[in-house]
């Protein structure tokens, strides 16, 4: 057992290990609080343009949880682009990274590296020699590779989650509260309650008018891509 230990935190695989420690200790912690796979905003990631999506943390707008499960789609990284796309947009979409939640795509990868790492420094008595590192960085690439072709039956499944089991609930016409200071084409995040089941959804102001953080807001209609709702100020009185 010392000597396992002492494997997994040598020099050479105490990066990866400490890595899958963090991971497993976060999927413990969104499996005791609940986590929503189908989280899915439109983030534009070319770095020549702004994204849609606002960094603003202001009342809560974004948590941990919505970012990392972040489901990045290949229209997201691709869109009507006319130049050539960047090498780490290939990666992204030939790697399986895009069209699944991006924490579980990740982790699924930091694993098979860690365990291709661990498994060939040990057989080789490498796990602490300069050749053990030049075998971790090396690892990468088929870690990739592995990754893809584990991830691939996945995709189908996360693309269809929960379209036929729960029965879709109906949020055009509710009243929630908005979490977010929102105006314009800002996105920002709102709760409802549903069954006396909270639910985090993302608005956008209807008509660009300002909505301030905590401030009642009616439900109005969903976007065209369904990752986001319209919403308007709701007055009681």
């Amino acid at each position: 057992m010392n000597s396992l230990i002492d494997i997994l935190f040598s020099p050479v695989n105490i990066t990866l290990t400490i890595l899958m420690l963090i991971l497993i200790l976060y999927w413990l912690v969104t499996m005791i609080s609940g986590v929503d796979f189908d989280v899915d905003f439109d983030i534009d990631v070319d770095f020549d343009i702004d994204a849609d999506f606002d960094a603003n943390i202001e009342g809560g707008n974004i948590d941990f949880q919505d970012v990392s499960n972040a489901q990045i789609e290949k229209e997201h990284i691709i869109g009507n682009r006319r130049s050539p796309l960047k090498w780490w947009q290939v990666v992204l979409v030939y790697f399986n990274f895009v069209g699944l939640p991006f924490m579980f795509a990740f982790t699924c990868w930091i694993f098979i590296w860690w365990m291709l790492t661990t498994t060939i420094t040990t057989i080789t008595y490498s796990y602490d020699t300069s050749f053990g590192v030049l075998i971790m960085l090396l690892a990468i690439f088929p870690s990739l590779i592995i990754n893809k072709i584990f991830t691939i039956p996945f995709k189908k499944f996360f693309k269809n989650f929960n379209k036929d089991g729960d029965v879709p609930i109906d949020i055009i016409g509710r009243v929630g509260i908005c979490l977010s200071t929102i105006k314009e084409n800002k996105m920002g995040s709102a709760e409802i309650v549903v069954e006396e089941t909270p639910l985090s959804i993302y608005v956008k102001s209807l008509n660009g008018e300002l909505i301030n953080f905590r401030e009642s807001i009616l439900i109005i209609k969903q976007s065209a891509d369904k990752n986001y709702y319209y919403v308007q100020s709701y007055k009681t009185n």
